[in-house]
C-alpha cells in the first residue's frame, strides 16, 4: 500500500497524452482552464454526457462563497474511512516511511501546487470530519493561487475561511469540531464525490450549480465544443426570436448547410461573435453532407 504513485496515476490516466506533473497526474494547460471561464456548466457538461460520462456532476454541495465565482482547477484526490487502530498504524507508518507529516489532510494540502484544487471524499463524515478549517484554506490559497476544495465531508471556521482571498470551497457541512478517526485509503487514486467519479487531474469545475469533473483526455474537445455550443446559441436565439428556424431545427445536433452559411454570415458580420472567428467548421459541413448515423436529439 502506497500513496501518490506516478506509475498507478500515469495507468489510470492513460488516455492523456500530453504533459504530466512530477507526480504523473495529466497537466492540461492553463489555455483551457482560462477557457473554461467563459462557459456555463451545460456547455461544458453537454460534450462529456453524449460520450457516455455520466457520472461526472455532483450538485448536493454548499459554497463557501455563493457570489457567481468558477472554480477551475486540476484535481488532487484523497478518499477517506472511518478509523481503525490496527490500519491507522499501518497507514501513518507507510506515511511516515514516504516522508510525511502531520495529519492525513495536511498530506494531501502540502502536496498542492499552483492551479490545483483538493477533491476529497471524507465519506460524508461532518462531525469531527471536518477536513477543512482557517489554517488548511489559506495554505491552499498560497500554493494553489486559483484553486480551492471539494470536500464530501465538513468544514470548520466558516468565518476565517470566507476572509481568505481568491478561494472557493465546496463541502457537506459545517461543525466546530476538529477533525478526528478517521484514516486514509487513496491519495491521488479515483475518488467518488457524491454522484461523481473524479481521477486525479481531472480539470473541476466549479459554479453555483454544483461540481463537474472533466477528464483530462477530453478538455480540449470539451472546451472546442462547448465554444461552438456558444455561439450556436448566440445564433439559435436570434433565428427563433426572427422566426427563422424552429426550435426543433435549432436543437438538432446536425445542422443543414443553409444553417451553417447563415452562422458563419452570423459570425462574420456580428461583433458579438467576433471572439468566435477562425473556428473550424469543416467537421460540421461534413456531416450536414454526408449525414450522421447517430444523429438524435441534443442531450439537453
Amino acid at each position: 500500500m502506497n500513496f501518490n504513485v506516478k506509475e498507478d496515476i500515469v495507468q489510470m490516466t492513460c488516455l492523456w497524452k500530453g504533459e504530466r506533473f512530477e507526480d504523473g497526474r495529466p497537466r492540461v494547460p492553463d489555455e483551457y482552464l482560462k477557457a473554461l471561464h467563459n462557459l456555463t456548466l451545460e456547455e461544458v457538461w453537454n460534450p462529456i454526457f453524449v460520450k457516455g460520462y455520466t457520472n461526472q456532476f455532483e450538485g448536493r454541495l454548499k459554497l463557501l462563497h455563493g457570489d457567481g465565482r468558477k472554480m477551475i482547477g486540476r484535481a488532487v484526490t484523497a478518499s477517506y474511512c472511518p478509523t481503525r487502530p490496527d490500519l491507522n498504524e499501518t497507514v501513518m507508518e507507510i506515511g511516515r516511511a514516504e516522508g510525511r507529516t502531520g495529519t492525513y489532510n495536511q498530506w494531501v494540502v502540502d502536496s498542492l501546487v499552483e492551479g490545483d484544487v483538493c477533491v476529497i471524499d471524507m465519506y460524508d463524515k461532518i462531525y469531527k470530519g471536518t477536513f477543512l478549517g482557517g489554517n488548511l484554506t489559506t495554505a491552499i490559497a498560497n500554493r494553489t493561487k486559483t484553486g480551492g476544495g471539494v470536500v464530501w465531508g465538513g468544514i470548520r471556521d466558516l468565518e476565517q475561511m470566507k476572509r481568505v482571498p481568491g478561494v472557493q470551497v465546496y463541502y457537506r457541512g459545517i461543525d466546530p469540531t476538529p477533525i478526528r478517526e478517521f484514516v486514509m485509503t487513496g491519495f491521488n487514486t479515483p475518488t467518488k464525490i457524491g454522484n461523481a467519479v473524479c481521477l486525479p487531474g481531472d480539470v473541476v469545475f466549479g459554479t453555483d450549480s454544483g461540481v463537474l469533473f472533466i477528464p483530462a483526455h477530453l478538455v480540449q474537445e470539451v472546451v472546442d465544443g462547448a465554444v461552438k455550443t456558444k455561439v450556436k446559441d448566440m445564433f439559435g436565439f436570434e433565428m427563433i426570436t426572427r422566426n427563422k428556424f424552429t426550435t426543433a431545427q435549432i436543437d438538432k445536433n446536425v445542422w443543414t448547410v443553409e444553417m451553417l452559411d447563415l452562422l458563419m454570415e452570423y459570425i462574420d458580420t456580428n461583433e458579438a461573435a467576433a471572439d468566435f472567428r477562425g473556428i473550424d467548421w469543416s467537421q460540421e459541413y461534413d456531416l450536414a453532407v454526408n449525414g450522421d448515423p447517430n444523429d438524435t436529439q441534443s442531450a439537453l
